[in-house]
């Protein structure tokens, strides 16, 4: 059974984005790049370092490097303290 998006953010999924620059199988010399986003775990990211395996494991360009960055959207509101408020017609 799927579980979806806010189920996943509830249970304390953040949204996992990655920039794979990798080399390109037929010339070796040129990088290229490719964007993967899901959502995952903090600090373990077990999606994200699944798929870099199967990259390793199935893709024929080798990586480069690999840049992410990791947000939980569901987070605790910001408040202010408001000690009036003012009226005008």
């Amino acid at each position: 059974m799927a579980t979806s998006e806010v189920g996943l953010m509830l249970k304390g999924y953040g949204l996992t984005t990655a920039e794979m620059i990798y080399h390109m199988p037929d010339h070796r010399h040129v990088l290229n790049s490719f964007v993967w986003q899901d959502y995952d775990l903090a600090p373990d990211y077990p999606r994200l370092f699944d798929f870099i395996a199967y990259w390793q494991d199935a893709i024929e360009g080798p990586l480069h490097s690999v840049r992410f960055v990791h947000r939980k959207l569901i987070a605790p509101g910001e408040w202010r303290n408001v000690r009036g408020e003012f009226t005008y017609h």
